[in-house]
């Protein structure tokens, strides 16, 4: 016996490699056979003798574990000079990387990586199953299978033929490479021969990136007419990988491609498409191009980019690409630290809008930003530095006002330097009142071109401000666990300088929200800023409960001593903002979550008359099955705004797993000024273990002079089991007892 250990040992030692080890247990007599030195390998089988001189037979649960390999086998019979193993089953051999073989009987040779085994099964992965006759491991690196089936369908004993296999004469797998190479293949839909095709290939469930086919999606529209989109992925490396997508159909000629990069310190990535098609009057060529990047530079900075460019106005909702009805491209760097903020960046627009032109647009851009706070030992608090440098030009050369609301040149170009020092300092006494104490001044200068006699050319000013806020938190510990948070709060500020005679261009639109309710200034850029005294008060409540549930509530208002109005007599805040008279329109804002997956989120503004002048609500519901969504928004009409008609939309979305395989989703989009749809569409998707098919239809009622209404629905049909991650277990079918 210790000689047949020693034997056994010795021969596999012959390759120098790791021992993995493990202990086995049994009731039986144990034989074991571990080299005394390198311990190449080691072997486990309830009994171990020799025949002869050269050969070794080890029978009962029988464990051989080499080189990472696991091999088990009820019986292995050692021929010491033909150097191979005689394996009788079941058989289970457990590759290092996790692919598992099973087999009737076979033979190898003494690691394991050349041989023939019968009535082979290969699993990959935990997801793609392989059945075959014959097995032939070939160097290590092959292994090639004789009359063989691939599925990644659950295999039931009741017989039943698997939703979908491949049949092929022969297949190779490469272990290097990663790659199956099919032979004469049968694609088979519940044992029905689909397809035939004479070669495949295929990456094996664990290569991440290959080149080859990606799955088709037929996609059928009233604009564009029927067609398969068949993408097709191409890897240029292991750091770069590009995407083509031909779509063909009576009405258009498309080739859709992506490019995706990256480097050491960033990435870039690349979308777009060509066109030719016949859906207007003439055949024309249309395209769109859509890239951004983003870099990891020295000290900090982060270089982005942006890019955004389209032939036509219609051509992203005919093809589906985007919704944007402004497109942005743009270069930017950044550096945020604890005390420091720098930013800088050029960006170009171009409008899609019905009705824009950008001749009259601020389409050219540069903004940079510098801030900077330190911490003064002398004075105590915190000291603030901001600085800006802004500038916006129009293509029009135009000095008078055309057919817009907003009683300025046409061709307007603005340049502003901003400067501002402030200092912070809080204070908190025995009962618990907060108080705050900011002071600063701030430096304006603009110069502006081409305004004719709508505006001053230039414009200098100086702005003192100071404010004081109070803020009493006040806390309560309920019995149960539970814990509320009740804080008035009260701020008074003040603001000098002279409103000046310059266009509003920046600040035209302005959100009122808890988030600049206690704010000196409310306006969204420094070319504004609120003069004069105002004052600031508001209350916020919160309840959080042990349970897992909480509530949150949130009122506030700003009065000030006097109106603002800009040097041509019209406010300077807009009808709908909430601030355009003494006394804003009061905010109310509110949340309500619990442990079930219900969150109801609402903001609003209310005008004097308890009228909305704003409003917006968001509730969802989320759990396993379910999941629910209802937005509504309220706006008024405000031209300074831009906006001829009062807002009142619903949209409404959702998704609710049916059944274990089945999932369906919808969305909706109503005008309820018009009582009518924007937007409509449903969805049905069943996914299991080896396969997803998605079916989705939808509806755009909106229409112009030049868009139409369009219906759009798209299938999609995956194959799982071909990728790293084949998905949620959850959907895998169960075999039926």
């Amino acid at each position: 016996m210790k000689k047949a250990a020693y034997l056994f040992s010795a021969i596999l030692a012959c390759t120098s490699a790791t021992l993995a080890q493990e202990n086995t247990t049994s009731a039986q007599t144990k034989a074991q056979a571990v080299a005394p030195d390198a311990l190449p390998a080691v072997l486990v089988a309830d009994e171990i003798y020799l025949t002869d001189e050269n050969t070794m037979v080890a029978n009962g649960n029988v464990e051989a574990f080499y080189e990472g390999r696991r091999l088990k086998a009820s019986s292995i019979t050692y021929d010491r000079e033909q150097e191979r193993l005689f394996l009788i089953g079941p058989i289970t051999l457990q590759e290092e990387d996790g692919t598992l073989i099973l087999a009737d009987a076979g033979e190898l040779d003494r690691d394991f990586t050349r041989g023939l085994l019968t009535g082979a099964r290969v699993v990959m992965n935990d997801q793609l199953q392989l059945a075959a006759n014959e097995m032939r491991r070939v160097n290590g690196r092959y292994a090639q299978l004789y009359k063989v089936s691939a599925t990644s369908c659950k295999i039931c004993e009741d017989g039943r033929a698997p939703l979908w296999q491949i049949r092929a004469k022969r297949l190779i797998h490469d272990q290097e490479e990663r790659q199956l190479y099919f032979h004469d293949a049968q694609f088979r839909v519940f044992d029905t021969p689909v397809f035939y095709l004479p070669r495949l290939r295929m990456p094996d469930p664990t290569l991440e990136r290959a080149t080859g086919f990606l799955f088709p999606t037929v996609s059928s529209s009233t604009i564009l007419g029927t067609g398969v989109k068949v993408p097709y992925f191409i890897t240029l490396g292991d750091d770069k990988d590009l995407t083509l997508t031909p779509f063909l159909t009576d009405k258009t000629r498309t080739l859709e491609w992506r490019y995706r990069q990256a480097f050491r310190n960033g990435r870039i990535e690349f979308e777009g498409a060509f066109s030719n098609d016949d859906i207007g009057i003439l055949d024309e060529n249309r395209a769109y191009i859509f890239g951004n990047g983003r870099f990891n530079l020295r000290d900090d900075f982060v270089l982005t980019f942006n890019v955004e460019a389209v032939t036509d106005d219609n051509y992203l909702l005919d093809y589906g690409y985007s919704e944007k009805d402004r497109l942005r491209s743009g270069v930017g760097i950044e550096r945020a630290r604890r005390d420091e903020y720098i930013r800088g960046g050029i960006n170009y627009y171009t409008t899609l809008r019905s009705g824009e032109s950008d001749s009259f647009l601020p389409n050219f851009i540069i903004d940079t930003e510098y801030q900077r706070r330190f911490f003064p030992t002398a004075i105590g608090g915190e000291l603030r530095f901001g600085a800006a440098v802004h500038s916006h030009t129009r293509p029009s050369k135009s000095t008078t006002d055309g057919s817009d609301f907003d009683s300025f040149a046409d061709g307007r170009d603005v340049n502003r330097f901003n400067a501002n020092l402030e200092w912070l300092n809080n204070w908190t006494f025995a009962n618990g009142i907060v108080t705050e104490l900011r002071t600063g001044v701030a430096f304006d200068s603009f110069l502006i071109y081409q305004a004719g006699n709508t505006s001053s050319s230039d414009a200098i000013d100086l702005s003192p401000a100071a404010a004081v806020k109070l803020s009493w938190p006040l806390l309560k510990s309920e019995k149960n666990g539970a814990s509320q948070i009740l804080e008035p709060v009260v701020q008074l500020a003040w603001v000098g300088g002279d409103t000046l005679d310059i266009p509003n261009d920046e600040s035209s639109i302005t959100e009122f929200d808890e988030g600049n309710l206690f704010a000196i200034s409310r306006f969204s850029a420094p070319d504004r800023r609120e003069r004069g005294y105002n004052a600031s008060y508001g209350l916020t409540w919160s309840r959080f409960d042990p349970k897992g549930w909480q509530t949150s509530f949130a009122i506030g208002q700003v009065y000030r001593d006097t109106q603002l109005f800009e040097p041509n007599g019209s406010t300077s805040f807009t009808n709908s903002s909430g601030l355009q008279d003494r006394f804003s329109d009061i905010l109310l804002a509110g949340q309500y979550r619990n442990d079930n997956g219900m969150t109801l989120t609402a903001r609003g503004l209310f005008d004097n008359g308890y009228s909305a002048t704003r409003a917006e609500t968001r509730l969802s519901w989320h759990n396993k099955l379910t999941s629910l969504g209802a937005t509504y928004v309220w706006l008024r009409d405000d031209l300074a705004e831009d906006r001829k008609d009062r807002i009142s939309d619903w949209y409404f979305d959702g998704s609710y797993r049916l059944a274990r395989h089945w999932t369906g989703t919808a969305e909706w989009r109503y005008n309820a000024i018009n009582s009518e749809s924007i937007r409509a569409g449903v969805g049905l998707k069943y996914t299991n273990e080896c396969v997803d098919i998605k079916l989705a239809a939808t509806r755009r009622f909106t229409s112009t002079s030049t868009l139409t209404p369009s219906t759009s629905i798209d299938l999609t049909v995956g194959i799982r089991g071909f990728s790293v991650n084949s998905g949620d277990d959850s959907y895998s079918r169960t075999c039926r007892k």
